[in-house]
């Protein structure tokens, strides 16, 4: 007991010194360590999962302006330390992104440099305010804890809508690693978990500086008493009854595992689209629906291409659907044509297989899939990824769901997945989620097994299951809890024969979206004023 005792002595010391050379840190010494904690909070993500690294980071940032609000020009000093901070947390979270300017290296390699440095420096702005604001209405003890977790939440919520939105690496995404951690997510969504992620992991920093070892670690007990209580709603939503599926309704995720070089490349049409066909195939029971499922851009121009139509109609089983990704045109004039990023559907019909509905991406990736400015940019010799139009793709009218040999589903294209909320229309909710998806523009780096996190996370706040097919992986199928059944791992072809796992009735956030969040936001800043009062009387 004795030694335990000293143990926790030792610990609370520890802490408070490192807590104290934080708050004292000035000049370049605070941008260093603000930039190393950011870092540190993005080794959080799949796929190093360091959780105990983001309480670490963010702990670590709200020391950092502790010593910014207690010195000169302290939103200044705040704003360059929440820069910094975010300029290292995207930096170790987003790098991948470069990797697409590689595949045509010699005509973008030239642009990785600015993809590298420039993406966390603008995203670090974000978190720059996030500082401002935090340091505004700074109150000593728990009080600024609860007020940094709601301007964590507000700032994030910004980032994931302000121009487009990029809502990648949300803090609530450092607990999808596994579905016990995330199944909260029903209840508030992303939004909410990163809420409640930003106050837990900032938590040990609570009472920092305490002479006494109780009060000086209340902050970590509470960390870990938090996240007891979020794993045992985990347990608890996992081992609620659910619904029985239908064994008759199948699907066929394939993962062809193409090399981005060789997918984008017109020569190669007919061999990818053979690698996806061969894995198609194969008999299914006489009473059962199968669901074919090709990735993103899996069959280009599919509606135009009478031989690959009249070979599916021969290779295909009966009683199939395809979902493929294509790419399809309209032509307005001879000199007016408009790419869309699709999912086409391909049916049986009296004159054999012919795509009987399609579905546009409407959330384009700037840069990637069109040029904003596009006069102005290109201009100065500026020009997006995807080889289709000068100006890349068209967006499509906005999210909608299908029906198809008799199921309902909601599609997605890659991109569109990240974005909490905007899987399907409101009021037409449907049976399943289907992402078609091309992460091979990333190679093997953290990007792809991050984006499967994030589709986790789609089907937790829907209730919903969904099926995945990634050109190179990760492929997969996912329960409406977030489960993932099966899987084809990263840079592997195969293919994912299973049941459809059946939907759970709405979940809270589905119902409500994030309203939930909100609410709780405000009831974090209740409890700051109520928290900052106490202090007062207290002192």
């Amino acid at each position: 007991m004795k030694s335990a005792i000293l143990a926790i002595g030792r610990l609370a010391n520890g802490m408070n010194r490192g807590a104290e050379w934080l708050r004292r840190l000035r000049g370049w010494r605070r941008w260093l360590a603000a930039a190393l904690a950011g870092a540190s909070g993005g080794l959080a993500m799949a796929p190093v999962y360091a959780l105990p690294l983001f309480a670490v980071a963010f702990s670590s940032f709200v020391l950092l302006l502790d010593g910014a609000a207690g010195g000169p020009r302290p939103r200044r000093s705040a704003f360059a330390a929440g820069w910094f901070f975010g300029f290292g947390y995207f930096l170790v979270g987003i790098y991948w992104m470069a990797f697409s300017f590689f595949v045509e290296a010699d005509q973008f390699a030239w642009m990785a440099p600015f993809a590298i440095m420039g993406m966390p420096a603008f995203l670090g702005v974000f978190y720059g305010a996030a500082g401002v604001l935090a340091v505004s209405f700074w109150r000593p003890g728990w009080s600024r804890l609860f007020w940094f977790a709601c301007v964590i939440a507000a700032v994030e919520y910004a980032r994931g809508h302000v121009l487009t939105g990029l809502p990648w690496n949300l803090p609530g995404q450092a607990l999808a690693g596994s579905a016990l951690a995330a199944q909260t997510a029903a209840w508030w969504g992303v939004y909410g978990l990163t809420l409640l992620a930003a106050l837990l992991a900032a938590a040990p920093a609570a009472r920092l500086g305490e002479k006494s070892s109780r009060q000086a670690l209340s902050g970590l007990a509470v960390m870990i008493a938090g996240t007891a209580l979020v794993m045992i709603a985990g347990v608890l939503r996992l081992v609620a009854p659910e619904p029985q599926g239908d064994a008759r309704i199948l699907v066929r995720i394939v993962q062809p595992n193409i090399p981005q070089r060789e997918k984008i490349n017109w020569d190669f049409w007919q061999r990818n689209f053979d690698r996806q066909l061969t894995r198609s195939t194969g008999a299914v029971p006489p009473d059962a629906q199968l669901f074919v499922i090709w990735p993103e851009n899996g069959a280009p121009l599919l509606n135009e291409a009478a031989n690959g139509l009249a070979v599916l109609s021969r290779e295909l089983p009966e009683n199939s659907v395809l979902i493929a990704g294509a790419v399809r045109r309209e032509r307005a004039d001879l000199d007016a044509i408009s790419y869309f990023n699709s999912v086409a559907i391909v049916e049986e019909t009296a004159a054999g297989r012919a795509v009987t509905a399609h579905y546009d991406k409407h959330h384009l990736v700037p840069f990637g899939e069109y040029l904003p400015f596009y006069d102005l940019l290109n201009a100065v010799g500026l020009a997006q990824l995807t080889p289709y139009g000068d100006a890349g793709f068209t967006a499509g009218a906005g999210p909608r769901v299908m029906r198809a040999g008799g199921s309902v589903f909601a599609p997605m294209v890659c991109y569109e997945a990240i974005f909490p909320g905007a899987s399907y229309p409101k009021s037409e909710r449907p049976d399943w989620l289907v992402t078609v998806t091309n992460d091979a523009w990333f190679g093997d780096t953290s990007g792809p097994r991050q984006h499967l996190d994030m589709a986790r996370l789609r089907s937790i706040e829907a209730g919903l299951p969904m099926a995945r097919s990634a050109n190179t992986g990760v492929s997969a199928l996912i329960d409406a809890k977030g489960r993932i059944l099966a899987r084809v791992p990263l840079y592997e072809a195969g293919r994912i024969d299973a049941p459809l796992p059946p939907p759970l009735p709405p979940t809270i956030y589905a119902r409500l979206g994030d309203w939930v969040f909100w609410l709780m936001v405000a009831a974090f800043a209740g409890a700051s004023l109520v928290a900052a009062r106490h202090a007062r009387r207290i002192n």
